[in-house]
């Protein structure tokens, strides 16, 4: 089991280092950069190559690569082009919302997915199985800039219970910050419930046809301990991966939700920086939700193996 969880932990690092390389080339591929964008009409030859000497745009792609990675690896971001600050300084109050962001939704959708999904396993092609698996199907294949939009209308027109906006700054308190979660959490939610639930579905009936849960029956047992000590552990084990998945879709994943209701998150951050052409606040936003999928996954394969007795003695 060790051996495996050292194999996950190596492919995760080599894949962190691939990904910030990919990362680093592909942004710097990008057509333009900050100084073309930052004096628009007023760019003359000179003041162009005045503004790229002074942000060390003039040197070489390959010594600005070297020395980036001597930056990443010391823990260093760089600099940001735009506010001329160093990049950990904007990126972590954005970074702080979005986890609080993910995190509710998160908190709303799996416990949620997980009871209703066991439901309509145990109700099978019941109305209550057909109705679960209708809603189920909606919330997955409408997009999520339309979900916001009906929430918006429904909660914050019709019912004005919630802003329709975010007001707040990206450094402002949880307090302040709190009003504005709640309408982008349950669009995230319901995308994020809706793919959980089915595969927790799935699972769960094809456990019940097994064959220890046919001996289980035989024996008679009480039908809560039926569900709660045989069925769901087995039934659940899959839906761990699912769950790492979401919870890091739920993070990376925010950047349209964010642009509708105006959060001041980690996706806003990256598209204000991607139309700066800030290129570091880009690479150390992609890069950190690059990390985010990676420690998602490497956590679920360790659950995984953790929990599955046959994994143990591999």
């Amino acid at each position: 089991m060790w051996a495996m969880l050292l194999q996950r932990c190596l492919y995760g690092g080599f894949t962190l280092v691939f990904v910030a390389c990919v990362v680093f080339w592909v942004i710097e591929m990008l057509p333009g950069d900050f100084c073309v964008n930052y004096l628009g009409r007023s760019m003359t030859p000179i003041n162009l190559a005045q503004c790229r000497a002074e942000l060390g745009l003039d040197t070489p792609v390959t010594t600005r690569f070297v020395s980036w990675w001597g930056q990443l690896l010391s823990g260093d971001f760089g600099t940001s082009l735009t506010s001329r600050a160093p990049v950990s300084d904007t990126l972590m109050p954005r970074l702080a919302n979005t986890l609080l962001l993910g995190g509710i939704a998160t908190v709303m959708a799996i416990p949620l997915a997980i009871l209703l999904g066991l439901i309509a396993a145990l109700k099978r092609d019941s109305w209550l199985d057909s109705s679960l698996s209708s809603l189920v199907l909606i919330a997955m294949t409408v997009p999520e800039f339309i979900s916001a939009t009906l929430l918006t209308l429904a909660f914050a027109i019709w019912l004005p219970w919630f802003p329709a906006i975010t007001v707040a700054g990206a450094n402002e308190s949880l307090w302040n910050l709190l009003p504005g979660v709640w309408l982008p959490a349950i669009t995230l939610a319901l995308v994020a419930m809706a793919h959980m639930m089915r595969m927790t579905r799935s699972n769960t009936i094809s456990v019940m046809d097994s064959d220890f849960m046919n001996m289980a029956r035989i024996r008679q047992l009480p039908r809560w301990r039926l569900v709660i000590r045989h069925l769901a552990p087995a039934a659940l084990l899959p839906t761990i991966s699912l769950a790492a998945m979401t919870i890091a879709w739920l993070l990376g994943g925010v950047v349209i939700v964010e642009q509708v209701f105006n959060y001041p998150g980690l996706g806003r951050l990256m598209i204000s920086a991607i139309n700066d052409r800030d290129m570091p606040v880009v690479q150390a936003c992609a890069l950190v939700l690059s990390v985010t999928y990676v420690l998602c996954n490497l956590v679920a394969d360790m659950l995984v193996i953790v929990l599955n007795p046959k994994l143990k003695t591999a």
